[in-house]
């Protein structure tokens, strides 16, 4: 039974991650950038500066929202996580240094996509009868194409709780069970054999921990990732640049080979990896699944802004990406391609091969850093997402099922820590990307919508 399900399974993720997804993917984003006049690039230096430039703003938001800069980085929480650490290293290792380059244009594409999901989640947002605000793809679906679409807005909120429980919370905890093992096993805190419970304890702890914060509402969930988005990325940063640093003298032989790579794969993994379309599929699914541009999913945090102005928000939407793949992204593969550590190309790899880069240029102690760095991405990812699986749910059941649902989804935390995830892991990717077919409908449909708003909102 277990195989059929794989087999399955594995036969509809190629499809929805292989070459018909990603022409459309990119295909969306594209019409979007035309449309748009390439937005994400003319207004560039404006986006910057209503977006950073806002950090600093400590005015509080209303009763049931977020400030605008809780909202983004309620949607950084869960796109910046081990996709930018385990994924990057897999893209790397399966389509060679030039994935790279292919991720860098997959955002910029993306970083319109992203901008159009947000305006559209602000500019069709509702409230629901605790005063909170609500939108995302499915009130887009549901307010700008009318009642005849409304099938698809529940295709897109059946295929985010389905999503919600493996890709936002039990790999998360699996990542952060192994994250902590590594490092008390390096200094022989504990002992193998003991691992099974100190992830069952990790496991009541991360329950308990999600429950607190997510019982709390929309203006807890803000709060926390407020202060745990810029400390777990600042810290990242920081020893990120400090492996670059200290291997300055191989930064431009790293860049040749992004570069030709995304052309001549083979001429730089040695003829292990000879598909130029198979560097470009990694480096493309990987900008994808890292960013969620194209899912729709980070247009639920930003539809709880405290703002008036939908295109304002959406110039977050260019920030996130931007911040997410070429920033955390690009930091990542230089860290891999500068540390000089050895890629078995051809084998997939994961976080292991990020950690390696740290581990060969600072030693073993770091080890404790990156299991603090990981546990921070992976926690916040699963803030975010709990977040996405309430609101989808709400959409399909009402208001009252939101916190029995909060419940399931921390005590998923417990399965996360203990069980083998290799089959949960595929069936939630394979969702993930099923909710990118309605969303890029809506989003193609209503993209005169977007254009009206933006010509509106420059206008005055």
């Amino acid at each position: 039974m277990l195989e059929t399900i794989e087999n399955v399974n594995s036969a509809i993720n190629n499809f929805i991650w292989g070459v018909p997804a990603m022409i459309c993917i990119i295909g969306v984003g594209l019409i979007l950038s035309i449309r748009t006049r390439f937005i994400q690039l003319r207004k560039f230096g404006y986006a910057l500066k209503m977006t950073i430039g806002r950090i600093f703003d400590k005015t509080e938001a209303s009763d049931g929202a977020m400030t605008p800069f809780q909202a983004v980085c309620t949607a950084l929480a869960a796109t910046v996580g081990t996709g930018n650490i385990a994924g990057v290293a897999g893209a790397i290792a399966i389509g060679g240094p030039g994935a790279v380059f292919w991720m860098w244009i997959s955002a910029l594409l993306g970083m319109c996509t992203k901008f159009a999901e947000v305006t559209l989640a602000v500019h069709y947002r509702e409230k629901n009868k605790y005063g909170d605000y609500v939108g995302g793809p499915m009130y887009y679906i549901k307010n700008g194409l009318g009642k005849k679409w409304m099938w698809l807005a529940y295709l897109f909120a059946a295929f985010g709780v389905l999503t919600v429980f493996g890709t936002g919370n039990a790999t998360q905890v699996n990542t952060i069970t192994t994250a902590i093992n590594s490092a008390l096993l390096n200094y022989n805190i504990i002992d193998a054999d003991f691992t099974g419970t100190t992830n069952l304890i990790m496991g009541i702890v991360i329950t308990l921990l999600v429950g607190c914060v997510l019982l709390g509402g929309i203006k807890r969930i803000g709060k926390v990732t407020e202060k745990l988005v810029p400390f777990m990325a600042v810290l990242y940063i920081v020893l990120g640049l400090g492996v670059i640093i200290l291997n300055i003298d191989s930064v431009p032989s790293v860049f040749y080979s992004i570069f030709v790579g995304a052309f001549q794969p083979s001429a730089i993994t040695g003829g292990v990896i000879g598909s130029f379309f198979l560097s470009m599929k990694k480096g493309v699914s990987r900008g994808i699944f890292s960013n969620e541009a194209g899912l729709g999913t980070g247009s639920i945090a930003h539809a709880c802004a405290d703002t008036d102005k939908p295109i304002q928000q959406g110039l977050f939407g260019i920030f996130e990406v931007f911040a997410d793949t070429i920033i955390i992204c690009t930091l990542t593969a230089l860290i891999i391609l500068c540390s000089g550590v050895p890629i078995h190309y051809g084998v997939d790899a994961g976080a292991e091969l990020t950690i390696s880069g740290f581990v060969s240029t600072y030693g073993n102690w770091v080890s404790v850093f990156t299991a603090i760095a990981l546990c921070c991405f992976a926690f916040s990812t699963i803030l975010g997402w709990g977040l996405y699986g309430a609101r989808c749910i709400e959409f399909i059941c009402g208001e009252k099922i939101i916190k029995p649902f909060m419940v399931v989804y921390a005590l998923v935390s417990i399965l996360g820590a203990t069980a083998d995830l290799g089959l949960i892991w595929n069936i939630a990717d394979t969702c993930n990307g099923l909710m990118a077919i309605p969303n890029l409908i809506a989003l193609f449909l209503l993209s005169g919508t977007v254009v009206k708003l933006v010509k509106e909102h420059f206008k005055k």
